[in-house]
């Protein structure tokens, strides 16, 4: 198989989806009964509604031929349907807990990441994809508790000038009615910077949830920078309610160690020297931290990125290192936790570029810096792994980029160490290999993919492929493998409906 077939192959599905909606033309609209919202449900805003109530209404066996019929006839448009996804998702799924059935929300960013990074032949497919993936966890709620948002209790809402205070103390004492009110009042009044903030600091507050609530927060706010600034008070809302899950009796009255260290890391981060952002990046600082982060407490570990700052070590360093370790837990222990060690990474690195408080940005590292040795504590014994990223050693591979691609994608399905260093390889003979590499390996994703983390991981993945130092990112994308698709593995149910439907 040459590269122009082996590409073929891959993207075959995504051109007929897009290249032919004829069958749909015959299909029923929804009835303007099916709009209407009962007065226990939060209302959404303007034209969007409606859209909200196709998703909710039509039956999944249908939605899809639905939503694609009113694409083609100009009726429905990208940033419409991305909108309704996600206030489907935050109106009708219980956000707690922050993942399992709620990945229908949580997955909304990875979609459009794929989308906007996919040739335009291949746009729609991420998106249909998580449609259809909405109605699944939508039915997984109803049979649970059939959860619904209700409307805020306008009578509690505070006024402007005592909505933020009332949010923090509600937000510190974990006290839900409060918080509700509060975040109503807070998003009619504050921009969206100024709430970021401080969703980026209660996201990372705890280790709860193994850093779902860091992921919502970032994905959350990433996809009202599509779909606009008047959707964000359903969405914070839901947000809002997710951060304060926990176990238990009150966390603001008890010491868990889901909470500590953040109460470690308040104190620990006045010691970061004000020029800390002017520091030098350092490979042998990296090896340090790498085995840091293999060994260390979550105190301990941040106390040690804290010396190196003191020392003059450049942030970007620690990321570096942290972004390998994530990975290498990866490689090591494959699976569900450490998966989310790689994709909470993304999401407290992006909290971390886009926050500008000082403070917030310093408790952001240190609170990263803690959460990946919490990572370890998955019941295997890491020490019966002995893959170390530091380790993987390139091996041969065809010359021909579309022989060792075939043979990359063969490997990611039958042996993912042989694949791995594979990519080393490939990736080291020409940086330009990289993007060929992270091309295939999101269309894979479209024809193999069947859950929301082979989205959430692929997108993250390829994303922070960019954000590290020359000399590592190879390693850290041929660690990607052990939670990538391989050219081996069945087609996902969604592509094989679509090509039945299109005959």
């Amino acid at each position: 198989m040459d590269r122009r077939r082996f590409l073929a192959r891959s993207s075959g599905s995504a051109a007929c989806l897009l290249g032919n909606f004829s069958f749909l033309q015959g299909l029923q609209p929804i009835t303007a009964a099916e709009t209407l919202v009962t007065p226990d449900m939060v209302r959404l805003g303007g034209e969007i509604e409606p859209v909200v109530r196709l998703l909710e209404t039509t039956p999944r066996e249908r939605l899809l031929e639905e939503v694609g019929a009113r694409v083609k006839s100009g009726k429905l448009n990208y940033q419409q349907i991305l909108s309704a996804l996600l206030l489907a998702g935050v109106r009708n799924v219980q956000p707690r807990p922050v993942g399992f059935k709620f990945h229908a929300v949580l997955v909304v960013n990875s979609a459009h990441l794929a989308s906007m990074a996919s040739p335009d032949s291949d746009r729609w497919l991420p998106i249909f994809w998580a449609l259809d993936y909405y109605k699944k966890s939508e039915a997984e709620d109803v049979e649970q508790n059939n959860w619904t948002m209700a409307p805020v209790n306008e009578s509690q809402v505070p006024a402007a000038h005592n909505a933020r205070q009332a949010f923090i103390r509600a937000m510190d004492n974990w006290d839900e009615a409060a918080a509700d009110v509060a975040i109503a009042g807070l998003v009619r009044t504050s921009s969206a910077g100024q709430l970021f903030e401080l969703f980026a600091r209660y996201g990372s507050r705890d280790f709860r949830d193994i850093g779902h609530k860091a992921i919502f927060v970032a994905n959350s706010f990433r996809v009202l920078q599509t779909i606009g600034w008047q959707h964000a008070e359903p969405i914070l809302r839901s947000l809002t309610y997710a951060l304060l899950a926990h176990e238990g009796t009150n966390p603001a009255e008890r010491d868990s160690g889901a909470d500590r260290p953040w109460r470690q890391n308040q104190t620990l981060q006045k010691e970061i020297p004000s020029d800390w952002q002017n520091g030098k990046p350092s490979a042998e600082a990296v090896t340090t931290l790498l085995e840091t982060f293999r060994q260390a407490s979550p105190e301990d570990a941040s106390k040690t990125v804290v010396s190196h700052l003191q020392k003059g070590l450049a942030p970007a360093s620690v990321w570096d290192a942290g972004f390998q370790f994530a990975s290498e837990l990866l490689m090591r222990n494959p699976g569900i936790v450490a998966l989310h060690a790689v994709t909470s990474a993304n999401a407290m690195h992006y909290a971390y570029q886009t926050c500008t408080e000082d403070d917030t940005r310093r408790l952001l590292l240190l609170q990263f810096t803690a959460f990946l040795t919490l990572f370890r504590s998955d019941p295997k014994n890491l020490e019966d792994r002995k893959e170390r990223i530091h380790l993987l050693e390139p091996i041969e591979l065809p010359k021909a980029s579309s022989e060792a691609l075939e043979s990359i994608f063969t490997d990611v399905s039958k042996n993912r160490y042989i694949a791995a260093r594979k990519i080393l390889t490939f990736c080291k003979r020409d940086a330009a290999h990289a993007t060929q590499f992270i091309d295939n390996a999101r269309r894979m994703l479209f024809m193999k993919g069947n859950n929301a983390h082979d989205y959430k991981f692929t997108s993250a993945v390829l994303e922070d492929y960019y954000q590290i130092s020359p000399g590592l990112r190879e390693s850290f994308l041929a660690a990607s493998v052990y939670n990538l698709r391989g050219s081996k593995e069945p087609d996902n149910k969604l592509i094989q409906r679509t090509r039945a439907a299109l005959g």
